[in-house]
């Protein structure tokens, strides 16, 4: 059984920012940053701009499980809530479940490494896709876990082809989308901003493909229409390649998230543990930030390093509330003035560092 302990806290000057990020070793010359992570100059692609982030130290994250490793080999399984049965490997089934939930799932490790779950990350299939709702780790060989998550596809509520198991999307929802899960907690919420990028990337469109995508209430079917994927692909293509080519010339200097701005406008930062963590993430981000790039209007503002380091280093919040399980990990919400932080610390043996952390401006 899962155990949650809530702890309400208030945010003590700067120590919240020195719990959040490892200490970063300035190389000659530069000035350490109050966030002990470095922002370097960014890449831009038409209304898009990624600030890569270099740190003083990348940890061994080899253990770790992506949601998109172990569905693709079997290890990870998820269903409806109420279909327990097929998940089970050791426990007996109560003679009575619930029915299918909107708002969970089921989901099973069966791997021996801990698996990591990133807010925003979509599983199709099921009765409904659905996105998950925040950042967690689950341990090896797991028990059947209750996973919250929130519809990304309101007009559906009956079994895909699939059955009732569910597959990972392999894209993570765009800024807007994941903020309404990660920060509102709202469903509704969730609903409109899917329905807004839905209208919005309609619009964009030649008039046959605007039908398709508007005659559908999938946010996956959306994204993986083909002239949609034109459309983001055009942006994230060469973004995801110069980048990725990038990473590989930072690994010594540990090239480990991004900040991201639109329209000159700073809008998310991703931080990872590690160099490789990044790599394993950054094609479904990088096509996360380009949807949020293709709706928007282009502008000719430019955002600064300044701006992208500014963003980084001001962690201090009003409050804190600390959700944690023991021995497993911990997620730290902090909220501040016009933005919100979401860190993942693993608590796991010879662990003890953040996994994840993202930050979102509201």
């Amino acid at each position: 059984m899962n155990l949650k302990l809530w702890i309400p806290i208030l945010t003590l000057g700067g120590l919240a920012a020195m719990a959040l990020f490892p200490r970063f070793r300035a190389e000659a010359g530069e000035v350490p940053s109050a966030s002990h992570y470095k922002v370097l100059d960014p890449i831009r692609h038409g209304n898009l701009t990624v600030f890569p982030v270099v740190a003083g130290i990348s940890h061994d994250t080899s253990e770790f499980l992506t949601l998109d490793e172990g569905v693709r080999s079997g290890e990870v399984a998820v269903t409806e809530y109420g279909n327990l049965r097929p998940l089970m490997r050791r426990r007996i089934i109560p003679s009575q479940v619930d029915g299918a939930r909107v708002n969970q799932l089921v989901l099973v490790n069966n791997s021996k490494r801990p698996l990591i779950l990133l807010a925003g990350e979509i599983v199709t299939g099921g009765k409904q896709d659905r996105v998950i709702g925040k950042d967690r780790i689950v341990p090896p060989e797991s028990d059947p876990i209750d996973l919250s998550v929130f519809c990304v596809e309101p007009g559906r509520w009956t079994a895909s082809s699939a059955g009732s198991g569910f597959g990972s999307g392999n894209f993570m929802a765009q800024p807007q989308v994941r903020a309404k899960a990660m920060g509102e907690k709202n469903q509704e919420m969730v609903w409109d901003a899917v329905r807004k990028q839905q209208n919005s990337i309609a619009a964009e469109l030649p008039a046959p493909a605007a039908a398709a995508v508007g005659g559908t209430t999938s946010y996956a079917r959306v994204m993986q229409n083909a002239d949609v994927k034109e459309k983001v692909d055009a942006v994230a293509a060469p973004m995801e390649r110069d980048y990725r080519s990038l990473i590989g010339e930072l690994r010594d200097r540990k090239a480990v998230g991004v900040v991201v701005a639109v329209n000159g406008e700073i809008i998310w930062a991703d931080v990872f543990a590690s160099t490789d963590l990044l790599e394993k993430y950054w094609p479904k981000l990088v096509r996360s930030y380009a949807a949020e790039a293709v709706v928007t209007k282009t502008s000719d503002h430019k955002a600064s390093v300044s701006s992208a380091q500014d963003f980084l280093d001001n962690m201090e919040g009003r409050h804190e509330s600390v959700e944690s399980e023991p021995g497993l990990y911990r997620q730290t919400e902090i909220t501040g003035d016009g933005f919100k932080v979401f860190e993942l610390t693993s608590l796991l043996p010879k662990t003890g560092f953040d996994v994840h952390t993202a930050k979102m401006a509201e």
